[in-house]
């Protein structure tokens, strides 16, 4: 398939971003209105805008809906607060399904608040970030794994974003993990994409997405036997302008892509691939078309401040065939 048919079939696709949904919020502040507060002293961080988007997985689902992904839904946990409601409108404003998603007070919302330099346009504060140190509540996990159950057979491609960083606190728990090995086993006919930020080893029966550090601290750089003990059916190890390295039953190949001299922004990057590779390859069934397709997608994204996208417009624009 060329890339237009790809675009074009893309509205048939249906697709289930599982795991962390999380909200990414753009304070933009104005470093001359920092005069310290009269109760303690301390500068304060004069916040003037925000601008709110999906984060970690919703990366992932705002990324399935600009290329015109005829379906895109999220299944996750989050928060009866704020930053959820926010959230949702996020998502409901991007034509992004949630009503699969649990929604618990006894959490708060995956929240990454980013400081930006009004004046100067750089992020150069510390992030605020709101996470779960602890374990999500049994409730939870059992709701997300009945509602995964029930609506397994209704996408085709199941899309796992495994965000959290902590050792608990992230919706990817084990018992979902190993729900998730299942679903794929039994159904090789759809694609289970992985992508985990750190714990990739410890996803099996379906296609796995680390970048380069990821996949060195998953194996050592011995991909054959951990592609063959995680019985994944593909890796497809990321690494940067430098391309993607396939590893399955044939052995191992690069897929180069051009590279990007002055990327605006690669926050992101890997979501942007993930979406529109896994797509691509159940469309086409092709593990180099999809390596370039998703390539392709992110060398979009990247030239744009913040989790960017790409519509099936610019890439087109982009003249590649």
């Amino acid at each position: 398939m060329t890339t237009p048919e790809i675009l074009e079939a893309l509205p048939r696709v249906s697709t289930l971003v599982v795991g962390d949904i999380c909200l990414d919020r753009w304070c933009r502040y104005d470093p001359c209105e920092a005069e310290p507060s009269r109760e303690t002293g301390i500068p304060r961080t004069a916040v003037v805008s925000v601008e709110v988007t999906p984060g970690a997985g919703g990366t992932v689902a705002n990324n399935l809906a600009a290329l015109g992904v005829g379906r895109v839904a999220v299944l996750g946990a989050i928060g009866e607060d704020g930053h959820g409601a926010e959230l949702s409108r996020a998502l409901a404003r991007r034509g992004i399904a949630t009503d699969l998603c649990v929604s618990s007070d006894r959490m708060q919302t995956f929240t990454y608040s980013k400081l930006i330099n009004r004046v100067t346009g750089i992020e150069d504060l510390p992030r605020i970030d709101f996470i779960n140190a602890a374990p999500i509540p049994p409730e939870v996990e059992r709701q997300v794994m009945e509602r995964l159950r029930q609506a397994v057979e209704t996408f085709d491609v199941i899309l796992i974003s495994d965000q959290a960083e902590t050792d608990q606190g992230g919706v990817i728990t084990p018992a979902v993990r190993d729900l998730l090995a299942d679903l794929a086993a039994r159904h090789r006919e759809k694609i289970f994409w992985a992508d985990s930020r750190a714990r990739i080893a410890q996803f099996r029966n379906m296609i796995l997405k680390p970048n380069r550090q990821e996949a060195e601290a998953a194996c050592n750089g011995n991909y054959a036997a951990w592609r063959g003990e995680a019985r994944a059916p593909l890796l497809m190890i990321t690494h940067g302008a430098a391309g993607v390295l396939l590893v399955d039953e044939s052995g191992e190949r690069w897929i180069k892509t051009k590279a990007i001299e002055h990327p605006v922004d690669i926050c992101g990057a890997g979501d942007s691939f993930s979406a529109g590779a896994a797509t691509a390859l159940y469309l086409t069934r092709s593990p180099e078309l999809a390596a370039r397709f998703g390539n392709l997608v992110a060398s979009i994204t990247v030239m744009k401040p913040g989790t960017g996208t790409a519509s099936g417009e610019e890439i087109l624009a982009a003249g590649i065939s």
